[in-house]
């Protein structure tokens, strides 16, 4: 084999590992979801008996709970933001959800980690092209976890607080997953440069 080939091969080595772990995440969790909601619980009744969840509550939650309503005002509804919680008026009854810390997205963030770890070991990108890969990844999984929370406040205000349990539990999972596989296949692809 010539050296080309070599590079070749080793250059699709690393994203066949990094998709293999995604694929392995999706799976585990289709499989164990009911068992994830449980173990949620666990995490947030731990987070929040030692009061580190007040911080992103207090300064967090409404920030995204904002950008959540400016999304919501080309669509015709009428949001109004105050503290944790969402009014909507527009086409029905005015509509109250309340958005808790554990809501905005705190398990895509550690699958976008875990998959990072994973996707950027060792020396054979740049650095600089890793530090790019990075803020591109936090930046897009914390613009899903935006998309994801209006996706289920549109579901609670159309369809009802079901089919927005539905949305929130179990197709938020699958949405960052998704995420996750595009975000990879564009970074090996356009972001990631060789040393």
């Amino acid at each position: 084999m010539t050296e080309g080939n070599n590079s070749a091969i080793r250059k699709f080595r690393l994203p066949q590992k990094s998709y293999f772990v995604l694929l392995l995440i999706l799976i585990f969790t289709l499989i164990f979801l009911p068992m994830m909601q449980t173990f949620n619980d666990l995490l947030t009744r731990i987070v929040m008996n030692l009061d580190v969840y007040k911080y992103v509550q207090t300064y967090l939650v409404p920030a995204i709970i904002r950008m959540v309503g400016v999304l919501l005002l080309p669509l015709g509804l009428k949001p109004v933001v105050a503290g944790q919680y969402l009014s909507i008026s527009g086409r029905r009854e005015p509509l109250l959800i309340e958005i808790a810390w554990n809501c905005i997205g705190w398990q895509s963030l550690l699958f976008f980690l875990l998959t990072g770890w994973v996707g950027l070991q060792g020396d054979k990108y740049s650095l600089f092209s890793k530090i790019h890969c990075w803020l591109i990844g936090f930046l897009g999984t914390f613009i899903i976890n935006i998309l994801r929370i209006t996706l289920v406040v549109l579901t609670a205000f159309y369809l009802g607080n079901t089919a927005a349990s539905l949305v929130h539990e179990y197709l938020a999972n699958i949405a960052v997953i998704g995420w996750l596989f595009f975000f990879w296949w564009f970074a090996y692809k356009f972001v990631l440069e060789e040393i």
